[in-house]
């Protein structure tokens, strides 16, 4: 049973009229009350209903989407999947985007909600304590997308720990013995650590080091090159680097390039992904890739079924990965 704006009141210990500014009139409410009351909303997982009268029993050819980012092409094809298969059906998408920020998420989660969509589609599967009642209170249809695991609804990605080890494998059977793994904002971008957990079981299997370098801005040209360097300087005899996706990658070989520095004969390089850059770059990046537009497409195909009939079991779909080996390694 959703929770009530009442249910609130009672956990915060407030009339129900003392919610309601809160929610509408912020301001005009004290701060230690209106903390109080925004804690207690949190905590039971209240949604505030922005459709009133008729409306909000409407049926909804809404889907909204969150992604964590609108200017990575990762998730711009995502999108178009998510985007070519509603429309066929007659839905529209309402797109959010957190900036892999999960507190923004939450508040995602709660505004859009609030507008009733017909379903909900999520990147990953961690998400605050605050976010995961609201997903779970909702009864409406919710896909997290993009990894594999235990899901609240339904679940379509990949197993990003097998792409490491994928990876790591590769460059070992090459003879590399001396490999850096390098991401950006790992925290933030906690699929990146998955791979880099694969990775690393690979080489300690093989009586290795792996060491990581985690730099401080999402991964970009300028932020790779700036790897290169740093691997170099603190690990001066790495003969390879796994990077945490192709930009990184992309900007290291290219920064290499004007080094003078020969790739992979001085030092091989890596990517994640299969963006198109990786396939025009010289050498050409050996990297994973991942079927972006296919996870979209079949998260909105496994929605639709669930929306045309309600009793569809909740199922996790793998989409894979393919090794592609370019010159880089």
């Amino acid at each position: 049973m959703k929770p009530t704006l009442t249910d609130v009141a009672r956990e915060a210990r407030v009339s129900a009229i003392t919610v309601s500014r809160v929610l509408n009139s912020p301001d005009t409410v004290r701060p230690e009350t209106r903390v109080k009351v925004e804690s207690a909303i949190d905590k039971v997982g209240y949604v505030r209903n922005m459709l009133a009268g008729s409306l909000a029993s409407a049926s909804s050819r809404v889907i909204a989407a969150i992604v964590p980012s609108l200017s990575n092409v990762v998730f711009i094809e995502v999108i178009n999947g998510l985007q070519n298969e509603f429309e066929r059906h007659g839905y529209q998408i309402l797109l959010g985007n957190t900036d892999y920020d999960l507190e923004r998420e939450c508040q995602l989660v709660r505004t859009f909600l609030g507008w009733s969509p017909a379903a909900l589609i999520i990147t990953g599967l961690r998400h605050s304590d605050a976010c995961q009642r609201l997903l779970k209170q909702w009864e409406g249809p919710i896909a997290e997308i993009m990894e594999l695991g235990e899901a609240i609804g339904l679940n379509v990605g990949l197993d990003h720990a097998e792409a490491g080890r994928c990876m790591a494998r590769h460059l070992v059977e090459r003879g590399y013995r001396r490999i850096v793994y390098v991401a950006a904002q790992i925290e933030r971008d906690y699929r990146a650590g998955l791979r880099y957990q694969g990775h690393r079981e690979v080489l300690q299997a093989a009586g290795l080091e792996a060491p990581l370098l985690d730099m401080d801005q999402l991964g970009q040209f300028e932020t790779g090159a700036r790897a290169l360097d740093q691997v170099l300087t603190l690990h001066p005899n790495t003969r390879a680097i796994h990077f945490a996706n192709d930009d990184l990658a992309s900007g290291a070989l290219l920064h290499a390039h004007r080094q003078g520095i020969h790739v992979p004969q001085e030092i091989a390089i890596a990517g994640f992904n299969g963006l198109p850059i990786g396939r025009h770059v010289t050498p050409r990046l050996t990297t994973i890739v991942s079927p972006r537009e296919a996870i979209g497409r079949m998260a909105a195909q496994q929605i639709i079924a669930r929306l045309e009939d309600e009793h569809a079991p909740h199922s996790s779909h793998d989409v894979g990965f393919t090794l592609s080996v370019g010159e880089s390694t």
